[in-house]
């Protein structure tokens, strides 16, 4: 058994490994802006910030609709997966955000083709913008990653990127970044339960904070951050 899974295992390593050539570490995700206007401070703010977003925020939303769209993959259904990732590119509130996601849908997207030709008639059929989410789920499918494993390392890789760039923000040493990473583990594995059972006509989130955060991004003196 242990055999069958690791090749399984180790494309999902792949999938969110930041050597993945995504441009998922030109990203704050409005973090820029709240270490800027002294939000968030020190590692203790930042992991609050991190734990109410994977509890109650946007990212919330966005895994339960990729658990999902796993599923429409397995199913090959073309048109629900076309519908939810339209709704996923309407669900950003801000320009910032919402280019995010397309530019590394993009991104994958072109290299998923490269690395798996098997994978191009699929590609070729999802409707364009393709947010992050949608490629990564048909990656994950088509590789035969099981659903679980895929929304936790989706998610895993999400606060591992945030933690990176509060590291650079804050400034956090490295100690302390992986040891709030570990601290949060508990709560991606919980929030990795509920996406898989979050039903998609009950979807609801808190991420008011965020919105403003990213809105105002654009308009900072400086910047290191995209988003």
């Amino acid at each position: 058994m242990l055999a069958n899974s690791t090749p399984s295992l180790l494309r999902l390593l792949q999938l969110v490994s930041p050597a993945l050539p995504v441009g998922a570490f030109s990203y704050s995700e409005g973090l820029e802006t709240l270490v800027q206007t002294e939000r968030i401070t020190n590692a203790a703010t930042l992991q609050q910030w991190l734990a109410q977003e994977l509890q109650y925020g946007a990212i919330r939303v966005e895994t339960a609709v990729l658990s999902q769209m796993y599923e429409w993959v397995k199913q090959s259904d073309l048109q629900q997966i076309n519908v939810w990732n339209q709704w996923l590119s309407a669900f950003r509130e801000t320009e910032e955000l919402r280019e995010q996601s397309w530019q590394m849908g993009r991104s994958l997207i072109r290299l998923l083709a490269d690395l798996d030709p098997a994978l191009q008639t699929v590609l070729s059929q999802i409707q364009e913008p393709c947010n992050f989410a949608t490629a990564f789920a048909i990656a994950a499918a088509h590789w035969e990653i099981d659903r679980f494993s895929t929304v936790l390392g989706y998610l895993q890789s999400w606060a591992a990127n945030l933690v990176n760039a509060g590291i650079r923000l804050i400034p956090l040493g490295q100690t302390q970044g992986q040891k709030l990473l570990l601290d949060l583990y508990p709560i991606i594995e919980s929030s990795a339960k509920e996406a898989i059972d979050l039903p998609l006509d009950s979807l609801y989130c808190c991420s008011w904070g965020l919105t403003i955060a990213s809105m105002n991004h654009e308009t900072l003196y400086t910047r290191l951050f995209r988003s």
